[in-house]
């Protein structure tokens, strides 16, 4: 019994380590534990969306695409960062935009909680980018997720792409737009 005892807390005593290796994430996110909730509403397209970046900024547009449907993952959050801190996230297909000063920008993106049918996304459900921000332009990335079905298996792709200009106000004006905010 002493025996059984003297496993089980070592097991315990091992379990925060092995938890803290399955949450490292690229320096470009932020910190795991950080979680959004996020709303989508419909955009009145009368008025385009997003507006333009704010004097002497550029503005970055980043879109969740379930291509080409939606019948696994629809429910999927893809949290954002920049240069080491979550900027924001998404649900579905959906965007969100935000100004950001000219420079290099490090992106990050990773599926908030993993998991989907019960399979675990922490390897593949992170993805990273790049770019160099010039005041008054617009960039668009897209966090795309796809599974494709085969037989009875499936591949799952994860990744955050640039788009062009064209791509990326067809895929803002087909979403809707998504607001979050830190879980407390």
């Amino acid at each position: 019994m002493k025996l059984r005892l003297v496993v089980l807390l070592l097991g315990a005593s091992l379990l925060p380590a092995v938890q803290a290796r399955a949450t490292i994430l690229p320096d470009a996110c932020g910190p795991d534990n950080v979680k959004f909730d996020v709303k989508t509403t419909e955009q009145n397209l009368a008025t385009p969306a997003p507006a333009p970046p704010e004097a002497g900024k550029a503005q970055i547009v980043f879109i969740e695409s379930l291509w080409p449907n939606c019948n696994y993952g629809c429910g999927i959050v893809a949290r954002y960062g920049m240069d080491g801190a979550w900027i924001g996230a998404n649900k579905g297909n959906s965007f969100f935009s935000l100004s950001v000063a000219p420079g290099t920008h490090h992106l990050c993106v990773s599926i908030q909680g993993g998991g989907l049918q019960g399979n675990a996304f922490t390897k593949i459900g992170i993805d990273m980018a790049s770019f160099s921000a010039e005041p008054g332009k617009v960039y668009y990335f897209a966090a795309e997720f796809n599974v494709i079905r085969s037989g009875g298996g499936g591949v799952t792709q994860f990744a955050l792409s640039p788009l062009d200009e064209d791509t990326g106000k067809f895929r803002v004006k087909s979403s809707k737009l998504a607001t979050s905010t830190p879980k407390k």
